[in-house]
């Protein structure tokens, strides 16, 4: 690929298997003007391995502020960089996005060359449901940024990726089952691509009980499944009475019946259905007189219906 200069390449890395290397990432660093490392030294041995004789210049937590400035100086200047990070994509749990964001506040051109991420790789793995899930990173270490993050996740209904280290693990294991449960499934990848990779499946509180009687090695990715609220059996009955308080209380059939079918997780259409039977509406389906015909009740009640349909189109909208 051709290199343009000027531009930012964000470039992935593998997560443990250098096999996960890209040619297109490699070729990239072979390329630019620089590479931009968060650890010169560590990212020196990728380098190495695939014959990459670029210079490398550091950008991490410590120095971000003052690196910033001197690398948008040289993609100004024309300069090709790449940004790269200990392994997965930059941005991701480091501070790369601040060179990114900074880049685009600039109108520097950013270019993403795609890698392995141990988040997606764990959640693939996990059995977990994949169609909606909540990247969490690293939890705040502790204090009311911690207890506040946790108690958020109460309630999170889609599944929750998150990072922790060894030595962090089992605290996070207490913290998560006093606020999500114990009996909240969870997945524990360790050591993703590498020689000795591992994923425990079970609950928050099965988790407690392993890693109580064995150490935690390694970085570990938690996938944990999102939050299921009770659903409590409903009796047409109660249904009914519910729709009738509302309707006391002003609101309208099509109001109502939405209302009540976002509390108990049922059928909009079935809560419609079960309303016309209130009395409190039977005086406005039924007939004026005795002596209408049996053609005219008919065509009142499709018109009833008809009128449901566009309520429940109208909520749709």
């Amino acid at each position: 690929m051709e290199i343009e200069a000027g531009t930012l390449y964000i470039v992935g890395t593998p997560i443990g298997n250098l096999e996960d290397m890209t040619f297109r990432a490699i070729q990239v660093l072979q390329s630019v003007s620089l590479i931009a490392a968060e650890d010169t030294r560590h990212t020196g041995k990728l380098l190495k391995h695939f014959q990459v004789a670029t210079p490398q210049i550091s950008y991490h937590e410590h120095n971000r502020r003052s690196r910033i400035p001197a690398l948008i100086q040289r993609l100004e200047a024309g300069d090709a960089i790449a940004l790269v990070t200990d392994a997965g994509m930059p941005g991701v749990s480091d501070p790369g996005g601040e060179l990114v964001a900074a880049c685009c506040r600039a109108r520097i051109t950013v270019v993403p060359i795609p890698g392995p991420t141990a988040a997606i790789t764990a959640l693939s793995a996990s059995g977990l449901s994949p169609d909606r899930f909540v990247f969490e990173g690293f939890l705040p270490a502790k204090g009311t940024m911690r207890r506040d993050r946790l108690t958020s996740l109460a309630t999170e209904s889609r599944t929750m990726l998150l990072y922790e280290s060894p030595h962090r693990l089992r605290k996070t294991l207490v913290d998560l089952e006093q606020t999500l449960g114990g009996e909240r499934p969870i997945v524990l990848a360790r050591e993703l691509t590498k020689l000795h990779e591992t994923f425990w499946r079970g609950s928050i509180a099965q988790a407690i009980s392993y890693y109580a009687n064995h150490d935690p090695k390694g970085e570990f990715t938690l996938v944990v499944a999102g939050f299921v609220p009770n659903q409590r059996e409903w009796t047409d009955a109660e249904i009914k009475a519910e729709l009738a308080q509302q309707l006391q209380q002003g609101r309208s059939l099509s109001q109502a019946s939405r209302q009540l079918a976002a509390a108990t997780h049922l059928s909009r259409r079935m809560i419609y259905q079960l309303a016309l039977t209130l009395p409190e509406l039977q005086p406005e389906l039924q007939p004026e007189s005795k002596s209408e015909s049996k053609s005219e009740s008919n065509d009142a009640s499709t018109a009833v219906m008809d009128q449901k349909l566009i309520d429940e189109q109208m909520d749709e909208s």
